[in-house]
């Protein structure tokens, strides 16, 4: 979802605001790739919630608190708009219409032959298939008042906006940069944070189907620790079982999104081949064993080995900063 091109004069620095931190990373140099440093600040329980900001002051000072203590005023940046906001949808329009003309023709078709459960979108698309008579193309698609209210708190606290992307084509950025995809597969993404989980299809390397889901999410159960590394993260008061628990409805619902993809996508043809599994919930380990025993499907999980040990819970804003590189 780009907004405009970025000046490379100053390193761009990435940034992911979810519902309960703020991450940064900022490459030194892209091939190979080297990471200059990352960041990370835990803000409140309900400052962000799914996404959308419930108390913009608050946010916008710990966020000038980070510009500070990171050094990064009047820095251009990148930055996710939240998969609670973005909208996937391919839609066929007529094949006359130009590269340079299809938002436009989108807005006018707005409520007519296409569709979205918002007024007022911002849009991005991607042309799978053309011919003479019509072009196959994928919509992302976002709410415009929810996007520039990310746009406008950077702003605020004197960073520069320069581009905008969503978390499935960031992870695949990263995915694809490190050779992992097979040929002719059929990715099943999944992005299991904290207190939310984004599932995303992705055939011949395109997201097609995205669900997002929230977690039965008890703030009480959580504290944050430090690890054994000095770094910080969630610790689960329950047992594991109970954890387990709370998480049964989201594995009903990844069994509901394989069977939709396989049955009424697909007709019984063909099904997901592979499962990458990547997030920042801190019992991803866990998470994953109990995906292996309920899913008949080979899983992956990006394992990287930096000099500076970036936490897998930066793997998302790692590739954020691979976008337009």
């Amino acid at each position: 979802m780009a907004i405009s091109l970025f000046s490379r004069k100053n390193r761009v620095i990435n940034i992911i605001i979810n519902d309960y931190s703020i991450r940064l990373v900022e490459l030194k140099q892209t091939n190979p790739l080297t990471i200059h440093r990352w960041e990370e600040r835990y803000i409140p329980f309900g400052v962000v919630r799914d996404g959308k900001i419930l108390d913009y002051e608050t946010l916008e000072t710990i966020l000038e608190e980070c510009i500070v203590e990171w050094k990064i005023q009047k820095r251009p940046v990148r930055f996710i708009v939240p998969d609670s906001f973005i909208i996937i949808r391919k839609a066929n329009i007529p094949g006359d219409v130009k590269d340079d003309e299809i938002n436009g023709y989108l807005y006018l078709e707005l409520g007519s032959s296409i569709h979205l459960p918002f007024e007022e979108p911002v849009f991005d698309t991607y042309t799978l298939n053309e011919a003479k008579d019509k072009k196959e193309i994928l919509i992302f698609a976002a709410q415009e008042e929810n996007v520039f209210e990310y746009m406008n708190l950077l702003t605020s606290v004197k960073l520069v906006p320069t581009a905008a992307d969503i978390s499935s084509l960031s992870l695949y950025r990263l995915y694809h940069r490190l050779g992992l995809p097979g040929q002719d597969e059929r990715l099943l993404m999944i992005q299991f944070d904290l207190n939310m989980v984004n599932l995303c299809i992705f055939e011949n390397h395109f997201p097609l189907f995205m669900h997002h889901l929230m977690i039965e999410f008890d703030e009480d159960q959580w504290s944050i620790q430090s690890s054994r590394k000095g770094i910080q993260e969630f610790r689960f008061s329950g047992s594991q079982n109970e954890l387990l628990f709370q998480l049964e409805d989201i594995f009903k619902e990844i069994g509901k999104f394989l069977d939709f993809y396989r049955y009424s996508i697909n007709q019984g043809k063909q099904q997901i081949s592979k499962i990458l599994l990547n997030g920042d919930h801190p019992y991803l380990d866990l998470i994953e064993k109990e995906i292996v025993a309920r899913f008949e499907i080979p899983q992956q999980i990006i394992h990287l080995a930096t000099e500076d040990n970036l936490p897998r819970s930066h793997y998302l804003t790692l590739g954020l900063a691979l976008k337009e590189v």
